[in-house]
């Protein structure tokens, strides 16, 4: 793509509730060898390929020892479709950080926009809970605390059962 196009594009997709940011990733191994070839494919194809993504481009540092392990890092410039595609990123790789590079000032979600958001964000942070808790608490507690956590998602479904009714 020639810059004048990505450029093109980049505006159209920002006018659209479009994202252009920075991600900052790393990876260490016990192998030199390995990194390059793991944060090229992290990037040409689970990054470009996942979902929302309208193109992504890195740079990968060389790997340098640091104690016992190898490490590398890489930034990556990528253009997605909305906020939301942008936090899946963040949960499903983990950067280290991510600059916003556009919009500059001010970004508008819509109402049903932010309310997904929110629900979503709050369905994730419960699995994440519930993956840690399964593999820290004894089974008995486990147990109440899923428990407690089936309450809660009833609670929540209820809660927004009646918003709806509201709106």
């Amino acid at each position: 793509m020639a810059k004048s196009e990505m450029e093109e594009v980049t505006r159209k997709a920002i006018e659209n509730g479009g994202i252009l940011a920075k991600a900052y990733f790393d990876m260490h191994s016990e192998k030199p060898d390995d990194l390059q070839p793991l944060m090229t494919d992290l990037i040409s194809n689970r990054l470009l390929k996942f979902p929302g993504v309208i193109y992504c481009a890195g740079e990968i540092d060389e790997p340098l020892k640091v104690d016992e392990l190898y490490t590398t890092n890489a930034v990556v410039t990528i253009l997605v479709k909305d906020l939301w595609t942008l936090l899946n990123i963040s949960f499903n790789f983990a950067p280290a950080g991510i600059e916003v590079l556009k919009p500059e000032k001010e970004y508008y979600l819509k109402h049903n926009d932010l309310q997904a958001i929110m629900i979503n964000i709050a369905q994730i942070s419960a699995q994440f809970s519930e993956y840690i808790l399964g593999n820290v608490l004894s089974k008995e507690d486990y147990e109440k605390v899923k428990k407690d956590m089936q309450r809660r998602e009833e609670l929540g479904k209820k809660l927004i059962g009646e918003g709806k009714k509201t709106d």
